[in-house]
């Protein structure tokens, strides 16, 4: 007789089936093998299972060789999650778990040795592809409950350890489906430590960055040290508008899957922020090695990547970014496998205008010292940002007034509008969440311009050289000026401020 068993893993971004297949035979040397492709973690989850099903009570069969088949064979299976299917596939083929219900449920989670069940990585793609498959519900560890019943449509059986699990299979103990508040969920705002009224000052750069969230728009910060670049990014994420339900699912199936959802979180409301060292490499920013896993810029999906010191990050990292800024995906590809996790990030960036480290300094360095420092930055990453902005050090008097600065919350209470505006706009069309996500084809469509406004844009295009890449940038950024004002078209004054914003575009970058 050959025992089936239900389980999932995940494969990129989404989750497939696996069925746990057992067979027992007693006219061979007693052994306990598990084929179809288990990485290290599941070959090592028979030490796990045996000791577990011991000392739960259970009865694990002596004398016998025990085949594990992880069905389909040919796609490599990885992690913990599949100690807990394996264990009652065990107990299902030596008759101490009933088989009639054990079929109609994914199985799911890792074994300590006394039985006790402890949390996985990936419950959210895997609910999804439970309901997707239709079956009855998802059996997980007690810990991974709010993660998976945010999904909805599936019935989530969250449990502490194997003997509750098997009990409940056996119908000898009842469980009602784990539901979370959704509304409530979403509804809890959460608290800015850091504000946009602590900065003084820099009217001109707030004014950029609320453009940028507004329509999600990449930015650059070019200024002298101790000018306030990192300040200004670090308030960015209290300007973002929350995450929209669709964006929520999108941004914690990533998290999930590389076990850096926060413990007890059903989902992520609010934007990711990523700020990695310079020293990243560039697998450890666009994700790579062995088994394929996502890198910064896909933890940052929907959310905030911001590299500071720009022109100190390795050059090979900065020009690995060039596919997702451009696609808003990003593959990557081994020999047995290939993968693609979303990017779609806002990508901001902060660096210096020379070497010089104060402005008494700058006299020191010649223009051939000043042009080989800023070519560390290729045209073509510069060219897929749409805002360059100048952030000049604050004076003494600013710095000591008592003008209070415009709060956080009354600027985001602008973008969020603008937001709604682009939402409405773009309506059903899959993917676009902002103006930074139209497409080339959809730009007629979205940013069309009068006879006036298109003069200027010519004007300007052919005067600073701009790329047709930057022509697209400049309509873009000019929809969002329009959004946050309040306008259905694009006016010529919307695209003169847009222009502004291709203030490097005018410097002679090495390509």
């Amino acid at each position: 007789m050959i025992t089936e068993v239900f389980t999932s893993a995940t494969l990129g971004v989404d989750a497939f089936t696996i069925r746990v297949e057992t067979h027992l035979d007693s006219g061979q040397q007693p052994a306990f093998a598990v084929v179809g492709l288990p990485d290290n973690t599941v070959k090592e989850a028979r030490d796990r299972v045996i000791a577990a099903i011991k000392n739960s009570g259970f009865h694990f069969p002596k004398g016998k060789k025990i085949t594990i088949n992880l069905s389909p064979a040919d796609v490599k299976k990885e992690g913990a999650g599949l100690d807990l299917p394996i264990a009652i596939a065990i107990l299902t083929e030596t008759s101490q778990v009933k088989p009639d219900k054990v079929k109609n449920y994914i199985i799911l989670g890792e074994l300590s040795l006394d039985g006790k069940l402890r949390n996985v990585t990936g419950v959210l793609p895997i609910a999804v592809e439970t309901r997707n498959r239709n079956f009855e519900g998802l059996i997980i560890p007690k810990g991974n409950a709010d993660e998976g019943a945010i999904v909805g449509g599936v019935g989530i059986y969250p449990f502490e350890n194997l003997i509750d699990v098997v009990s409940f299979l056996n119908d000898e103990l009842d469980v009602v489906p784990h539901t979370v508040d959704e509304k409530e969920i979403f509804k809890s705002d959460r608290e800015f430590l850091l504000d946009f009224s602590d900065v003084k000052g820099q009217e001109e750069v707030k004014r950029a960055m609320e453009i940028s969230a507004a329509g999600g728009h990449n930015i650059i910060m070019i200024g002298l040290p101790g000018s306030g670049k990192t300040m200004l990014a670090k308030r960015l994420p209290s300007i973002l508008p929350p995450l929209t339900r669709e964006e929520a699912l999108e941004t914690t199936k990533i998290h999930s899957i590389a076990g850096i959802l926060p413990p007890g979180t059903a989902i992520l409301t609010t934007r990711p922020f990523r700020s990695p060292h310079h020293t990243a490499s560039d697998v450890s920013i666009v994700g790579g090695g062995i088994n394929a896993k996502p890198g910064e810029v896909s933890y940052a999906h929907n959310g905030v990547l911001f590299l500071d010191e720009l022109t100190e990050f390795k050059k090979n990292v900065l020009e690995v970014l060039r596919q997702p800024l451009e696609d808003k995906v990003i593959t990557i590809s081994r020999a047995k496998l290939t993968v693609q996790y979303p990017s779609n990030f806002m990508l901001v960036a902060a660096m210096n205008p020379t070497p010089a480290g104060t402005q008494k300094e700058m006299s020191m360095y010649s223009d051939y010292d000043i042009q080989r420092f800023l070519s560390k930055i290729s045209g073509p990453i510069l060219d897929r940002i749409d805002i360059h902005i100048h952030v000049n050090p604050v004076n003494i008097q600013e710095l000591s007034g008592r003008h209070e600065s415009e709060k956080s919350e009354k600027i985001r209470e602008r973008v969020i509008k603008a937001r709604d505006l682009q939402l409405k706009r773009f309506g059903s069309k899959k993917g676009i969440y902002s103006n930074a996500n139209i497409s080339t084809k959809e730009l007629k469509e979205f940013c069309r311009l009068d006879t006036e406004s298109e003069d200027i844009l010519k004007m300007a295009t052919g005067k600073l050289g701009l790329s047709a890449r930057a022509y697209d940038k400049i309509l873009k950024v000019a929809r969002t000026i329009a959004d946050l004002a309040g306008e259905k078209n694009i006016r010529p004054g919307h695209i003169s401020e847009a222009v502004q914003y291709r203030s490097l575009d005018r410097t002679n970058w090495v390509y």
